[in-house]
């Protein structure tokens, strides 16, 4: 029997991106004030950038490694 290999993960772009100056976000997943979801507080790592994990919106941190600008 063959060695199992893991599935691939798919490289998806997140579906919004916001660059901000400060490492520590938080994220309600609407900015209008409609059909969000909880309030989550999000840290941006060494990487330079984080995900929400309700909604996948990507934070940058502005001048770090993630910042292509």
């Amino acid at each position: 029997m063959g060695a199992m290999t893991s599935p691939k993960r798919l490289a998806l772009p997140a579906p919004e991106s916001y660059v901000t100056d400060t490492a520590r976000v938080f994220c309600d997943g609407d900015e209008r004030g409609g059909d969000g979801h909880p309030r989550v507080w999000i840290q941006i790592d060494a990487s330079g950038f984080a995900d929400c994990s309700y909604c996948d919106r990507r934070f940058i941190l502005a001048g770090g490694p993630a910042d292509k600008r």
